[in-house]
């Protein structure tokens, strides 16, 4: 069987489609020739983890002589032929499918060792695969977090009975390990064993199903820092893909942290001896060797000074040139260059990211290219593959989508796809196409009375002054906010009506829902809220309106002034930084939620073993003799303002949220800790260092991928001009009739076509692209891409000859004979058990 070089190592594992002529594909579109499929070729497989066997092998073979004899029998032996001809279609659309997954396999990053390995293999993998099953997952994943609101330690309000939780508790771990259970019946257990998150799940899976039949058991709960765990079953969801990739990006960038820590706690330690030595006598904060280390740990924030400096200050002035010289080298030198470095090797992370799944996406083409080609033309895959790939890959795609995909991948114009045109169908994925007009609006068919009303609208914003119309009217809206502001008023309600429910909300309001009926009336609705801008508009008015109409019904709900300020962002627009601001937010927006998720997930850690930890504790009055006394200073009839810290306590999970946010803070963060220190023992302190450490580290590279973002968005601007992006962005695709019913071959498809299309001439489609920033990192790393290209090409010659040497020999690692492998199309095949009988 052969192949083309680059793709060569594929060959024995894939099983071609068969063309009935021999006619090249160039000839046949001019000739305007229509093509038959015959049957499908087996071939041998060298796949370690097929299972096939022997009988079933020659059950196949016997079956593909008998079809292939019965084409030259006589028309009484048709029944054979409608037989065989379901046989192979049976195997096309497992071709089309095993591809379509591996396409999946390519955009969801996932390796393809857990890509199933057997017909009997695939029902487990579509449920787990499925969209029902994975919001499922996901729900259950959000339940098990939830428990920790209703287990002890918990608020009265939400505090369930033990059997309830612990019931629950059991039914989501089992329902998770069904889904395990089903992913082991495809990947087997080598692939299980090597995945560290996998293992990762299943040992977690393991203790806490104990531990929730022991709760059941006893009836009452005990110490479970385990459940800290939890979020890793949220973490594997499929719709956590941007969290997993984050925290990938953290653990990458961790070893130069670490080095820059060892080098932190080395300064620490020697400033740690010299304080010790120099102000045990004179500084209640260097008392002991202890106190010195964790008053100059706490100094690292800058939350304990210059408290911690003025007894040694008092005693002699030149000793604030310790304390001056430790906060420039630790918190201005050794803090800065931490963020240099970590920012250096999260590009670098970064980049490689890109390569990885740049790669790994080319190579799910490859494997699924070898799934379409047909015998005939091994490095080619024609219309119909395509169109039986895209009803399993992307089975929301419209015919008329997927006859644009294949014209616009078809760069040579010859009608057939080969494997390098292949490799760009994750990008064609994404256009949104629409029909080109040259000068006829949308609103070309409408009742003429409201095409006169859109044609007003249309010359209305298409002058010079509308813009500036509206930003006049937004300053407006600015000008009367600052005036009501002021607005002398002794009344929190009659102020907060005047502010945002008075008549001037109202005039404002309405100017604002004209401007965007104009907009549409010109626009349409589909390129009206196309633009962000314009989304931003019509919500902030509606809100606006919304806000306005609420607050005369529930005038003390003063949080709803936000609505009204809102709209002046549009101003910003106005100047380019601030627009290269806003365009970079765009960008790091999904970054943004991984973030949110990331730190949410380190919270819940946290807050369930500070639970544990420090739940029950009575922090009123708790500090008695000792410098924050009255941080912790409780009266029935009166507190002062230092007095509220006792409220910061670990009781339930949502106290334990509030007090780890005012740890992240870092302001006064030493007073909780040295309290809990005093209450519960000097060995807590451990627990709000660490927290500190991971927090700073995790906030570091968030802070290196939001400069790592704005650096290459401001490069990106510089690198391209507004015409060359929107080229980018924009693929234009011509369909000719006369040219698609060469291409189709299929009279269905062509009369649904008819519709769409100019029947004997040519339509235009503009393609849209959305900006992302894959798409623009592909655009950045343009020459980059061609380097990963080259090499991987490369690799694949220098692996070409020896699969190309085991195929011929017919020679296999796995010493599995080719009869084994022969009835397998790729990984998957149904086996058939019983040979057809000819009649």
């Amino acid at each position: 069987m052969s192949s083309s070089s680059q793709l060569s190592e594929h060959d024995a594992n894939y099983q071609r489609f068969n063309n009935d002529t021999n006619q090249p594909l160039d000839q046949e579109i001019t000739n305007g020739s229509n093509r038959q499929y015959g049957s499908m070729l087996s071939s041998p497989s060298s796949g370690s983890h097929i299972r096939s066997s022997f009988g079933n092998a020659n059950n196949t073979n016997q079956l593909n002589y008998k079809c292939e004899a019965s084409q030259t029998e006589s028309m009484t032996e048709n029944t054979v032929f409608t037989t065989c001809d379901v046989h192979w279609k049976m195997h096309w659309e497992m071709n089309c499918r095993e591809a379509a997954i591996y396409l999946e396999e390519g955009r969801n990053n996932e390796k393809f060792d857990s890509h199933p390995r057997h017909p009997e293999d695939m029902p487990a993998y579509f449920l787990v695969h499925n969209n029902w099953y994975n919001g499922l997952d996901l729900l259950i994943s959000l339940i098990l977090l939830s428990l920790a609101f209703v287990e002890e330690p918990a608020l009265p309000l939400f505090k369930v009975p033990v059997w309830v939780h612990g019931s629950v508790e059991l039914l989501a771990l089992i329902t998770i390990g069904v889904q395990l259970t089903l992913k082991l019946r495809w990947t087997g257990w080598a692939p299980m064993l090597k995945h560290k998150r996998t293992m990762l799940k299943c040992i977690t899976l393991a203790i806490m199903f104990l531990e929730a039949m022991t709760v059941l058991v006893r009836q009452s709960s005990h110490v479970r820092v385990t459940r800290a765990l939890r979020p890793i079953f949220l973490i594997d969801t499929k719709y956590c893909g941007g969290v997993r990739r984050f925290i990938r990006q953290i653990l990458f960038t961790l070893p130069p942290i670490l080095d820059m820590l060892g080098l932190l706690f080395f300064l620490i330690i020697v400033y740690t001896v010299l304080g010790y030595y120099m102000f045990c006598e004179i500084n209640g904060h260097f008392a002991t060797m202890q106190d010195s280390f964790v008053s100059l740990f706490v100094l690292l924030t800058t939350a304990n000074f210059p408290d911690v400096m003025m007894p040694s200050y008092s005693q002699n002035k030149w000793y604030a040139i310790y304390f001056v010289s430790y906060l420039c080298t630790m918190l201005y030198v050794m803090m800065n260059l931490m963020l240099a470095v970590v920012n250096e090797t999260f590009t670098s992370c970064e980049r490689d990211k890109f390569k990885k799944l740049f790669l790994h996406k080319r190579k799910a083409c490859q494997h699924a290219f070898e799934l379409l080609v047909s015998k005939q033309n091994p490095d080619k895959i024609r219309f119909r593959q395509f169109e039986g790939l895209m009803r399993y890959y992307a089975p929301n795609k419209s015919i008329c989508d997927i006859v644009l995909m294949f014209c616009h991948m078809n760069k040579t114009g010859n009608g057939a796809l080969n494997c390098e045109e292949f490799l760009s169908i994750y990008d064609a994925n994404t256009l949104q196409w629409s029909l080109q007009y040259s000068d006829v609006p949308w609103y070309r068919t409408l009742w003429w009375p409201l095409q006169t009303l859109c044609k007003g609208a249309n010359a209305m914003i298409k002058w010079s002054y509308f813009e500036t119309l509206v930003y006049m009217i937004i300053i407006g809206n600015c000008i009367a906010m600052i005036i009501r502001i002021f607005e002398p008023n002794n009344c929190l309600e009659k102020s907060v009506h005047a502010f945002a429910a008075c008549w001037d909300t109202l005039l404002f309001a309405e100017l604002f829902i004209a401007e965007a009926f104009i907009k549409v009336l010109a626009l349409g609705v589909q390129s009206y809220l196309s633009s962000g801008w314009n989304l931003f508009d019509f919500g902030t008015t509606v809100m606006t309106s919304v806000a306005m109409c609420a607050l005369m019904i529930f005038p003390s709900a003063t949080f709803l002034v936000l609505f009204r300020p809102l709209r002046t962002l549009r101003l910003f627009k106005i100047k380019k930084r601030y627009r290269d601001v806003f365009g970079t937010l765009v960008i790091l927006f999904p970054q943004m939620c991984s973030t949110a998720i990331v730190m949410l997930v380190l919270y819940y850690f946290f807050a369930i073993i500070g639970m544990e930890l420090f739940a029950g504790y009575d922090m009123r009055d708790c500090c008695q003799d000792t410098p924050i006394k009255d941080f912790y200073r409780y009266s029935v009839n009166d507190s002062s303002e230092l007095g509220y810290y006792y409220l910061n306590t670990f009781d339930n999970l949502m106290a334990s949220s509030i007090t780890l946010f005012e740890l992240t803070v870092v302001n006064n963060w030493y007073v909780q800790m040295d309290a809990y220190a005093f209450t519960a023992g000097m060995y807590t302190r451990i627990y709000f260092m660490i927290f500190y450490l991971v927090t700073m580290i995790v906030l570091t590279i968030v802070v290196s991928s939001f400069l790592e973002a704005f650096r290459f968005r401001i490069q990106y601007k510089k690198s391209t001009s507004k015409h060359d992006e929107e080229k980018m962005l924009h693929e234009k695709v011509e369909l000719k009739w006369n040219e698609l019913q060469c291409i189709i071959e299929d009279f269905q498809i062509l009369e649904d076509l008819r519709n769409s299309l100019v029947v004997g001439g040519s339509t235009f489609f503009i393609g849209s692209r959305p900006r992302t920033r894959e798409v623009l990192q592909k655009k950045m790393y343009t020459y980059e891409i061609n380097e990963w290209i080259a090499e991987a090409k490369s690799e694949e010659k220098q692996l070409t000859p020896n699969v190309t040497h085991n195929v011929e020999d017919g020679t296999n690692d796995g010493g599995i004979s080719d009869t084994d492998h022969l009835i397998l199309n790729g990984s998957l095949r149904h086996q058939q058990n019983d040979s057809i009988p000819i009649q």
